[in-house]
């Protein structure tokens, strides 16, 4: 399925369900990453570009002229290769040109769990569009990994107003989770599996932990 991929070395992106702890996951490999020498460009799926932004307020919280229209699956699916089309070409490929870091916070793995597990849609199609439309494969995927009652329980806590995936019901998000698990188990080489169950401090610890050995290993060179 990855074989027409570039796996590139500095290519970070972070993936997890809801209410993973993404947001302080991600800062602290920021600022680490920043702390060895490196420039970041940190950006976020659906998004990175002001079109890419449009496109996620579409999927995930559309206005009230089409708020009551239901989006297909399929509709979903591309509404988010179209945003990450943008999001790669004028963010990531010039970032990785000039030799920085890109992390971002999803990237097509994401597709696979959500629009894949969750919505039920054939993974060979999304692997088409991926070779087509994103040809790039993360050196390194930290999976931040909790059980859906333990991330929901987060996620409601902190999001008064949940966009159109954060109101998905478990069985959904039970789906999702176990696609990431798989994605992860097949590639073990790029994924790194973390326990996203511990408190928010020790998480960002062990992602950071993660990423240190990845440069220590010369992986991002």
């Amino acid at each position: 399925m990855s074989a027409a991929l570039l796996r590139h070395p500095r290519l970070i992106s972070l993936e997890g369900g809801e209410g993973a702890g993404k947001t302080t996951a991600i800062n602290a490999i920021h600022a680490c990453l920043r702390a060895h020498g490196h420039e970041v460009v940190l950006t976020r799926e659906p998004g990175g570009t002001p079109l890419a932004e449009r496109i996620r307020a579409l999927v995930l919280k559309p206005d009230e002229a089409i708020a009551g229209e239901p989006l297909s699956a399929e509709a979903e699916l591309l509404l988010v290769f179209a945003a990450r089309a943008q999001h790669v070409r004028q963010v990531i490929q010039p970032a990785l040109r000039r030799g920085a870091f890109v992390l971002t916070d999803r990237f097509t793995d994401s597709s696979y769990a959500y629009q894949g597990g969750g919505r039920g849609l054939d993974a060979t199609w999304i692997a088409d569009l991926e070779r087509r439309v994103v040809g790039l494969l993360p050196g390194l995927t930290l999976l931040l990994d909790v059980d859906v009652e333990t991330g929901r329980a987060r996620a409601n806590g902190r999001d008064l107003w949940p966009d159109r995936i954060e109101s998905e019901q478990d069985d959904f998000f039970q789906r999702v989770r176990a696609v990431f698990r798989e994605r992860a188990q097949q590639d073990p080489q790029r994924f790194a599996l973390v326990d996203a169950s511990q408190v928010q401090q020790q998480v960002a610890a062990d992602v950071v932990a993660r990423v240190e050995q990845f440069l220590h290993n010369g992986e991002g060179a």
